[in-house]
């Protein structure tokens, strides 16, 4: 097989740059509307507030069924774009997805909690499906040396872009009145609006200056889908060969679970415990603001005890966490537990996807993505049921976030027994056979 031609701006500033601007643009989506305003709006407008063990329930099976959708189109949409050289046109389709099903959220009506876990579930699809194509053109932008910085700069620039709509936001709904809005509800409700012009007015740099490499055998689309399906089974197969990859993406399916789950349930853990709504949106401020800096200073702290090593104090991290979450009781306990999570969320974020990066084959790297996403939303499937189920049975929803820590376990164990030079070696082997 051909190999494909050299990215043409391989760590040009400008490219670089402007592929780490879309991650500014989309987490907007996952700040404001992921993991702040719509479990809260989803409790106290949407649902029954009276029923808040039930609503989690719902909350969960809504984040579960975006997951299943999305590990169910990644890895096919991967093959494809890789045989057509389509990854930057999939990943435009889902933002276009994620923005317009944002906006959407203004439109949905007090009560009507099914019609907003509708547009919620597909603007999550928008959201998580762009990101399997964002993140395999991470191997377009970067040289392999500098592919641990470029995938921190662009988790760095997730956390204060996000952060930094997200505190308008907050401001919206905490002082509606100077910003001519008649209420809290209907500044929340405008926040999912802002929401879609952020993503779609920062997503212009990707769009305008970053180029994907066009393969010479570039085919037409339905072509692509044909030759993208045996593909899909291909690259199945070459991940069970080189098992390296698939011990790293059974350890990350494991351990990614804990970190997505406690981002998309932390507020609704806190409102659970009768904790103030105001007090855990200025929590997600604080995780925002110190996860800017902290995915830097991770990035820098890998090159110095090695991207495995620092992916393993990130999981430790996790756990401890996760058990001070289980004894929270007060606001200030809350701030504490955002502050150990804006340490560690966007390091482990970073430098799973860039450890990846050093294990598959360059060539197939949207489908090796695509593998990659599938596992990390499988898992997002299990952790926030597993969550709800744990709360129900329980009658406390504490049993349930305390749960999450037998993720941080298993998937560090796992890591451990990961060998990246081998993975790598047997990666160029494969390649070059």
């Amino acid at each position: 097989m051909a190999e494909p031609i050299a990215a043409p701006d391989l760590d040009r500033p400008r490219t670089v740059w402007s592929w780490a601007v879309y991650d500014w643009a989309n987490s907007a989506f996952a700040c404001t509307v992921m993991a702040g305003f719509f479990p809260l709006f989803f409790k106290a407008y949407w649902a029954d507030p009276n029923d808040p063990v039930t609503s989690t329930f719902w909350l969960g099976v809504a984040n579960s069924s975006a997951s299943i959708i999305i590990a169910m189109l990644a890895p096919v949409l991967g093959a494809i774009a890789d045989r057509g050289s389509m990854r930057k046109g999939f990943l435009l389709c889902f933002a276009f997805l994620g923005v317009v099903m944002s906006g959407g959220l203004w439109l949905v009506g007090q009560g009507q909690w099914q019609l907003a876990v509708f547009f919620y579930v597909a603007a999550t699809i928008g959201f998580m499906g762009g990101n399997t194509f964002y993140d395999s053109m991470l191997i377009d932008v970067a040289s392999e040396p500098r592919r641990d910085r470029v995938s921190s700069l662009g988790y760095a620039l997730g956390y204060i872009g996000g952060g930094v709509l997200f505190a308008v936001n907050v401001l919206m709904y905490l002082e509606p009145e100077r910003f001519g809005i008649a209420d809290g509800a209907s500044a929340i409700k405008l926040s999912f609006l802002s929401v879609a012009i952020w993503w779609a007015v920062f997503s212009l740099p990707l769009i305008l200056f970053v180029r994907e490499p066009v393969k010479p055998e570039t085919v037409p689309a339905l072509a692509a889908v044909r030759a993208g399906l045996g593909e899909l089974v291909e690259t199945a197969r070459m991940a069970r060969d080189l098992r390296v990859v698939g011990l790293f993406l059974l350890a990350y399916w494991v351990y990614i679970d804990g970190v997505d789950t406690i981002i998309r349930m932390a507020v609704d853990y806190g409102m659970s415990i009768g904790l103030d709504s105001s007090a855990l949106i200025t929590a997600l401020l604080l995780v925002q603001f110190i996860a800017f800096p902290a995915t830097l200073a991770y990035g820098w702290f890998a090159g110095k005890i090695g991207v495995k090593r620092a992916l393993l104090v990130a999981i430790a991290g996790y756990c401890v966490i996760t058990v001070f979450a289980f004894f929270l009781a007060t606001e200030t306990h809350f701030y504490m537990l955002a502050v150990g999570v804006g340490l560690f969320q966007g390091g482990i974020q970073a430098l799973s996807r860039s450890f990846y990066g050093r294990l598959i084959p360059a060539s197939k790297s949207a489908a090796f993505f695509g593998l990659y996403n599938m596992l990390g939303k499988f898992a997002a499937v299990l952790g926030p049921v597993l969550i709800g189920v744990v709360a129900k049975l329980s009658g406390s929803t504490r049993y349930g976030i305390l749960s999450v820590i037998v993720l941080f376990i298993v998937g560090g164990l796992l890591l451990v027994r990961v060998d990246v030079e081998e993975g790598a070696r047997l990666a160029k082997q494969r390649l070059a056979g």
